[in-house]
């Protein structure tokens, strides 16, 4: 029996780059799901490569898309809870997907053992909750093309170290609506927008340009109303609007005046 003293050092990326007891490497290609709404909690994925996201559906059926993930983050970290129970969204594959798929058991087993490995995950949930508080704070300050800037560049990891233009994965714009609670045609028109002011590009694919940040971190827009193209709000708009105010109001004047 090894003594404390001798005990083999836990590699971290060893441990999460191959299979062993309680783990094994899955491969999905796009679509294809780690896990269901409403399956048994029971496993975690570390995900090794490709990127993917995490949906749930409404009673009535309506899907949203709630976050993304990317190499280096687990996903199904519920099955910890002291009580499993069953999965509250679906994880799938945007792209081409490697992980590795942890049983519950050994998920904790690890934990315990292992201080340096709790300490890869309890950092991994911490940068996860604030993540999960910025996308809030962004619901609920934030105009909706500003939402869309943010969500572009974290797609494209612009948040990692070191400065390139990125081609991230394909997605679509009802994908892109669903993630910042907007409608797919004015998702269309501000993309269009971007486009024109050179903070992206796209044919097939959507490459983001260092110069979007300027929209989300110094609120930069050639336009203060960036929300929406105006709107004919006069001539031939208004004017039978208050025709039929001044028809519903002249009984109501002389009553008034009385009062």
């Amino acid at each position: 029996m090894k003594s404390k003293d001798t005990k083999d050092t836990f590699d971290c990326g060893a441990f999460l780059a191959n299979a062993g007891l309680g783990r094994r490497t899955v491969k999905l290609e796009p679509k294809d799901t780690f896990f269901s709404q409403g399956d048994e909690a029971n496993t975690v994925f570390y995900l090794q490569a490709g990127r993917a996201k995490l949906t749930v559906v409404s009673q009535n059926g309506k899907e949203a898309t709630i976050t993304l993930l990317y190499a280096g983050d687990f996903v199904g970290e519920e099955s910890l809870a002291s009580i499993p129970g069953l999965r509250l969204a679906t994880a799938s594959a945007v792209n081409s997907c490697i992980a590795l798929k942890i049983t519950r058991d050994e998920m904790i087993h690890e934990m315990h053992e292992e201080p340096e490995f709790a300490d890869l995950f309890l950092k991994f949930m911490l940068a996860r909750s604030m993540r999960t508080q910025a996308d809030l704070v962004d619901q609920l300050f934030n105009s909706s093309e500003k939402r869309l800037a943010r969500i572009l560049l974290l797609m494209a990891q612009f948040d990692k170290p070191g400065e390139r233009d990125i081609f991230i994965p394909p997605i679509s714009q009802e994908t892109l609506a669903e993630m910042i609670g907007t409608t797919r045609s004015r998702v269309s028109f501000f993309m269009n927008r971007f486009r024109k002011l050179g903070y992206i590009n796209y044919n097939d694919r959507i490459q983001v340009n260092k110069s979007l940040l300027n929209v989300v971190l110094l609120d930069q827009l050639p336009e203060r109303n960036s929300e929406r193209p105006p709107l004919p709000l006069t001539g031939p708009v208004l004017s039978p609007a208050i025709s039929k105010v001044k028809t519903i109001l002249e009984p109501v004047i002389p009553i008034a005046k009385t009062i």
